[in-house]
């Protein structure tokens, strides 16, 4: 039986690996898409999740309370750590902050050398997408990613560079936090709606691929 408990629905972290429009006029989702939607089906065929650690991922979540305070800090703000999952029928996200009317997200950078600087640094577009499927899920029109540089726990730095790392002693608050706003935008979140109900056709297709393929 075609192992389908939940229905495949984009998470808003993992958009952009989908928003690549395809070269190919005959093809709706680019040759990327459809090789991270692949994958997905087979995730959610036989019942496992990838192994997508690593160590920048790993500071990233033991920080990640320090990057809070760090921006708090320097906005003057009380942010809190969201923990509710909203989801759509075609969608779903966890953001990091809501403020009550616009959505924060918090992006530890691993090191200085990694730390964008300036805004356009900062501009990232995996990270735009996932802000607006933000904005969609919680229907608010301002979205920030907010770029925080707080010291690398010891046990992670490893053989790298320590002033790369330990910062916080030598650079003031202000100099650690780097912010992008993105606005909400219709055609844009037009575009994003169709592709996730794209991904997920184009999955449980897949699943039924992957079916057909082991009816010995």
């Amino acid at each position: 039986m075609l192992k389908r408990a939940h229905l495949f629905k984009p998470r808003a972290s993992g958009l952009s690996n989908i928003m690549t429009d395809s070269r190919s006029k005959s093809e709706q989702l680019s040759e990327g898409a459809r090789t991270y939607l692949d994958r997905c089906a087979k995730e959610l065929f036989y019942d496992y999740e990838s192994d997508t650690g690593s160590k920048h991922t790993e500071k990233g979540i033991e920080v990640e309370d320090q990057a809070i305070d760090l921006l708090n800090s320097v906005l003057f703000t009380s942010y809190a750590k969201n923990t509710e999952r909203k989801e759509t029928d075609y969608l779903t996200g966890e953001c990091d902050i809501f403020t009550g009317s616009s959505i924060v997200d918090i992006k530890s950078s691993w090191s200085l050398e990694t730390f964008p600087a300036t805004e356009r640094a900062a501009d990232k577009r995996e990270y735009e997408w996932q802000m607006r499927a933000y904005m969609h899920l919680w229907d608010v029109d301002r979205a920030t990613v907010a770029y925080c540089l707080v010291d690398t726990p010891d046990h992670l730095i490893g053989y790298e560079n320590e002033d790369l790392h330990i910062v916080s002693h030598r650079l003031s608050a202000e100099l650690r936090v780097t912010l992008i706003h993105y606005e909400r935008d219709a055609a844009l979140e037009r575009k994003l709606i169709d592709r996730c109900q794209l991904a997920q056709q184009y999955v449980t297709e897949e699943l039924f691929r992957i079916e057909a393929a082991h009816q010995h």
